[in-house]
């Protein structure tokens, strides 16, 4: 219960600072123009809100509504969310958005979006120049990767040492990494300390190499024994720091990688259990290890409800030395905005997936977004997480979608370019089928969430 809390948390003040300053762009173009803004939120407030105020002498009404699903800036003269037919009938004002020039309406309608994109571009360089860079170069781990069999099928083996392929060296284990394998003609690797070359086909399904299980390819982990768990069942049938795992259910292992994968077949018998006999069934493994002495040892254990044994290995960070970059100040921005624009771009790259029938079912809602955020109060991965939700949010917005600010500038740009504007009864149908897209993909969205939660996907 206490890390979904952390991870409402700040999932809930990550999404406030975005909305605010998202919504805040709008309302500052549209008061340098001279444009009413009368209401600006924070959260929707539909039938009812949690407060509001409105101070002297202001024609806007602030307020925190009870549904987080975003916020809103009601501007006057402007069909938007709220669909305000009758403002509209009435005689055009000067304050109101209709009655600015086209380039100004079109500077208020991409001011969120691009108080959200340079948002993202400050965090990533002031994350930089706090923390520095800090990463495990892929080159440097040493005891290799573990690969998949459909890795294995293109030539890759155990224990490979990746060093980069023909459009560069791999700088750390990340999304990248897939990114340059899948559509690389040729691979660089280390294979028992020799360099040699892969050849790969250069369109390798991105989406099927991360989600498969075991992964495509996944840094390889030795199964010696670093942490016992007090009372737990590793130390009850005598396992001890330094030994090494070496077999489960008499089947050979090499890492602890195959050690996941052998108790990972028990979540499948566990799933179809009908019994509490059952259950304690697939719990029951035999484990063999090699005591550091030399001594191999067997025995029988029961796995916790939840799988787990009671050990830890050295992962990444234990077993390898990271290297930092550091940034100063006014380095940090140019370095910073690069980030940003990485990310902006690998973002983009794999939205093609999405038009799949893979690609719908790994969209996920407010669950999946949360998820994303630690388990504990990190202060590194939030501001990397609010980073990264404020690129999503601005390429979101962006798109040609009416009800989105990209479907406002789509039809600027058309009036711009024709100046004709479309008619407002024409904007009023495009208004609510944008508003009908957004709430289906909304609910498919969340619907995958509650799916994977239940175990059907």
């Amino acid at each position: 219960m206490e890390i979904f809390l952390i991870r409402v948390l700040q999932f809930m003040l990550a999404i406030s600072i975005l909305v605010l300053l998202h919504e805040g762009g709008h309302f500052f173009f549209a008061r340098l123009f001279g444009v009413r803004v009368e209401k600006f939120y924070l959260f929707f407030d539909p039938w009812f809100h949690i407060f509001e105020f409105k101070p002297k002498k202001s024609d806007t009404t602030y307020g925190l509504g009870w549904l987080p699903l975003g916020g809103y800036c009601k501007i006057s003269g402007m069909i938007d969310e709220s669909f305000d037919t009758e403002q509209m009938a009435q005689p055009e004002q000067p304050w109101e958005f209709r009655s600015k020039p086209a380039w100004q309406r079109l500077l208020i309608m991409i001011g969120g979006v691009l108080v959200n994109f340079l948002l993202a571009l400050f965090i990533y360089s002031m994350i930089l120049f706090h923390w520095g860079d800090s990463y495990i170069p892929v080159k440097n781990m040493t005891y290799g990767m573990k690969f998949n069999t459909e890795a294995k099928a293109l030539g890759f083996q155990d224990g490979d040492v990746l060093i980069g392929t023909e459009k560069g060296e791999f700088k750390d284990f990340s999304a990248d990494l897939y990114r340059s394998l899948s559509s690389a003609k040729r691979v660089d690797i280390l294979r028992g300390g020799r360099p040699m070359s892969l050849a790969l086909p250069g369109d390798l399904n991105l989406l099927d190499m991360m989600k498969n299980q075991p992964p495509f390819v996944r840094p390889l982990h030795p199964a010696n024994v670093t942490e016992v768990l007090p009372k737990s069942e590793a130390e009850r049938i005598g396992i001890r720091k330094g030994d090494k795992i070496i077999a489960v259910d008499k089947q050979k292992i090499g890492s602890f990688n195959e050690f996941m994968e052998e108790i990972d077949k028990r979540s499948d018998m566990l799933a179809v259990a009908a019994t509490h006999k059952d259950s304690m069934q697939a719990r029951q493994i035999t484990v063999s290890w090699l005591r550091a002495g030399g001594d191999t040892l067997t025995k029988a254990a029961t796995l916790t409800a939840d799988l787990k044994l009671g050990i830890s290995v050295f992962t990444n960070e234990g077993l390898y030395k990271p290297v930092t970059i550091e940034y100063g100040f006014l380095e940090s921005f140019p370095a910073g905005a690069k980030y940003g624009v990485h990310v902006l771009a690998s973002y983009v790259d794999d939205m093609k997936y999405v038009f799949t029938a893979d690609g719908a079912k790994s969209l996920g809602g407010f669950g999946a977004i949360g998820s994303l955020f630690p388990p504990t109060w990190d202060w590194y991965m939030f501001w990397k997480m609010t980073a990264f939700l404020s690129i999503i949010l601005a390429f979101m917005n962006i798109l040609p979608i009416p009800a989105l600010d990209g479907g406002h500038v789509l039809f600027l740009a058309y009036e711009m370019i024709t100046r004709r504007k479309p008619s407002e009864g024409f904007m009023i149908k495009a208004e609510y089928l944008g508003f009908g897209i957004l709430i289906l993909l909304m609910v498919v969205a969340n619907m995958n969430d509650i799916l994977r939660w239940l175990g059907y996907m």
